[in-house]
């Protein structure tokens, strides 16, 4: 059985491929940023719900990826986390 990091570096391969998921990673940047200071303050979903009054299924849904969050609910979860919004364009 392959793992999954073996077969995505043989799919990341296919330029094409490669291309779509390079496109994805500033969301994933999001989503793993969230999700690791969220665990890195010992909070629940649950718990980040209540700090920021975000329903604890739409932080779900943003740390899955399956959500578009707006700036002003980025800089609400970030302050809940004592953390600050940084944007740039590299």
């Amino acid at each position: 059985m392959t793992s999954y990091k073996d077969y995505l570096n043989e799919q990341l391969k296919n330029p094409e491929f490669k291309a779509e998921y390079d496109a994805l990673e500033p969301e994933f940047s999001l989503m793993r940023t969230i999700m690791e200071a969220r665990i890195e303050k010992g909070l629940t979903q649950q718990k980040l719900s209540e700090l920021t009054g975000i329903s604890q299924a739409d932080i779900s849904r943003l740390e899955g990826g399956t959500a578009n969050p707006s700036l002003k609910t980025i800089q609400r979860i970030a302050e809940a986390l004592g953390k600050q919004v940084r944007i740039s364009f590299v």
